[in-house]
């Protein structure tokens, strides 16, 4: 169902612009849809570079430190467990309690800090059908 409203949403999304040039991360917290998306999301975000998913935040911020990033997107799942208050999947020790402001944070720092990236653009919609939109805004993409 949730992949069905992401394709829906997206509506003519995924035509025009280029991404060749950018990269994008996206913290989620399902695991399966992670793998899902990572199927389709490369043609409705007309093609970045580099598209990586991260369902826990070890290696969220493994990835962080390793690549520099035009885009960090919060999936829907993980910005719903934010909008009710509980504890986002995939936590660690570090991020125990974090709500996505402190996760804006942390990706700003480790961006600014390894990257010189301070800049990154971050986005985050609880709704799926949303999301296409909300991700191709960001980039600049029509």
């Amino acid at each position: 169902k949730m992949v069905t409203e992401l394709k829906d949403g997206a509506g003519g999304s995924g035509s025009g612009g280029d991404a060749s040039d950018k990269s994008v991360l996206v913290r989620g917290c399902d695991p399966r849809m992670a793998e899902r998306a990572a199927e389709f999301l490369p043609t409705m975000l007309s093609h970045p570079r580099r598209i990586d998913t991260s369902t826990n935040d070890d290696d969220f911020f493994q990835l962080l430190r390793e690549n520099k990033y035009d885009l960090v997107h919060f999936a829907p799942g993980t910005c719903r467990y934010d909008a009710a208050g509980q504890p986002i999947p995939g936590g660690n020790s570090e991020t125990h309690g974090w709500r996505l402001t402190e996760y804006h944070l942390k990706v700003k720092e480790i961006q600014g800090e390894d990257h010189d990236n301070a800049d990154v653009k971050i986005t985050g919609t609880t709704e799926e059908s949303q999301l296409v939109k909300v991700m191709r805004d960001a980039l600049g993409l029509p």
